[in-house]
């Protein structure tokens, strides 16, 4: 019983007596980091610099993947997608071979759930549009105007009007077909296409509107007509897909889960906007790449700038080193003393850069970037700088663990030094 309280007595000194070696250390950290004011301030601007750039960056690069995100979302994909088996790999060649019967009583089932906003059909066909002088090859969809309409909020009417449900016998057609016949809005066009069964059929449109998407290539042969047109046109009642739109993007992982269930063992096939949207997959993972190699960059700057900075002030105190190691200091507490000044210093300045950070990305975000269309995009935008917590506490520790890393070399080598040798530096 005596040993036991003897060892634990003697652990509790051993920890008293660190606590007090580390207090001691710290404040004389203090005291070098605010004698050395211009070292002090070049090392922390350092720091700052790159936890700055990386909350900038990283903001800059979320907003890019949240507004194309949403760009396809509300210009052609929705959330979520019902539609029969193999329709997307052999739907766009025979669309009336996978057609959904009785689409409304589906339709009103997936409403049904409070996360969604409006279920809306949709109907695919190929065929030519005729405007009296040529004919022109398009791709069609029939969709229910008014749905559609709060849906494709991001779908830009540059000429006309939106389709709506009163619109019967109007056609809204891509900024690439009305360039190539010629259309403007009121203009007459035949559609002319093949039936469900063979057959050919035509009807007669009128052009309420010209569309820009978010994609050239889709805008060059695409036509929107009413659904219940599109259903005459192939004399059916069916649908080839539903489209499912919710009141928010976040959910679309927990309604994909939900309705999976729903629908699992039937002939129905439900995908999310992010496996229908090969784009904006390749896009991510291509930002994700440039954030990476840009976020190694940053820490090698760091690194550098901040090994060069410690490097400098830590030879310029090598007199005053050796004076502590003629008094009894050891190697090791001088390696203390140097790395904790650093983890005071790389402290600071990174919670400095992340407070930074953040109010340049309100700043900036208040004004806007404006940016030229991306790559086969016809329309431009404003970008922002998302302040994302993951990227913030991210860019911390990035410039937390750099100034720490960068103090460790310097703090062994200047320890290493003769006690004579360093105090020559005296003289």
């Amino acid at each position: 019983m005596h040993v036991e309280n003897a060892q634990s007595n003697r652990l509790r000194q051993r920890l008293h007596s660190a606590k007090q070696v580390y207090a001691a250390t710290a404040k004389l950290a203090v005291r070098n980091i605010l004698r050395q004011k211009f070292r002090t301030g070049m090392t922390l601007a350092a720091i700052m610099f790159g936890v700055v750039s990386l909350v900038l960056a990283g903001g800059f690069v979320a907003d890019i993947f949240i507004q194309l995100g949403e760009t396809i979302i509300h210009s052609q994909t929705g959330h979520l997608q019902l539609f029969k088996q193999d329709f997307l790999e052999k739907g766009s060649r025979y669309p009336e071979r996978f057609l959904i019967e009785k689409p409304e009583e589906i339709a009103s089932k997936i409403a049904a759930h409070p996360e969604v906003d409006a279920v809306m059909g949709r109907m695919y066909f190929a065929g030519l549009l005729n405007n009296g002088r040529r004919d022109l090859p398009i791709i069609g969809e029939g969709v229910e105007p008014n749905k559609e309409a709060r849906l494709g909020s991001l779908l830009k009417i540059v000429e006309g009007q939106q389709l709506r449900d009163q619109d019967t016998d109007g056609v809204l057609v891509g900024q690439g077909v009305a360039h190539s016949l010629g259309l403007k809005p009121g203009d007459s066009v035949t559609l002319v296409m093949n039936a469900a069964e063979g057959a050919m059929n035509t009807l007669d449109f009128r052009v309420v509107g010209i569309f820009q998407s978010f994609s050239k290539e889709f805008d060059a042969r695409a036509v929107r007509i009413p659904l219940a047109a599109t259903q005459e046109l192939m004399q059916t009642k069916g649908a080839n897909q539903l489209v499912v739109a919710l009141h928010r993007t976040e959910d679309t992982d927990k309604m994909l889960a939900r309705l999976g269930a729903e629908f699992s063992g039937t002939s129905f096939d439900l995908r999310s906007w992010r496996t229908l949207s090969d784009f904006y997959d390749k896009s991510v993972q291509l930002y994700d790449a440039q954030f990476g190699v840009l976020r190694l960059i940053i820490l090698v700057m760091v690194l550098l700038s901040v090994t060069n900075s410690v490097n400098m002030s830590v030879f310029e105190r090598q007199g005053e080193f050796g004076t502590m190691q003629a008094l009894g200091n050891r190697h090791r507490d001088i390696v203390r003393l140097i790395i904790v000044e650093c983890t005071i210093l790389g402290l600071v300045g990174a919670l400095l850069g992340a407070l930074l950070g953040m109010l340049l990305a309100l700043v900036i975000s208040t004004i806007g970037i404006s940016m030229p269309p991306p790559p086969n995009a016809n329309i431009g935008y404003t970008a922002f700088i998302r302040i994302v917590p993951a990227t913030v506490i991210g860019a911390f520790f990035v410039g937390f663990i750099a100034t720490v890393l960068a103090s460790v070399y310097p703090a062994f080598k200047v320890s290493r030094i003769p006690v004579v040798d360093a105090l020559r530096q005296n003289v």
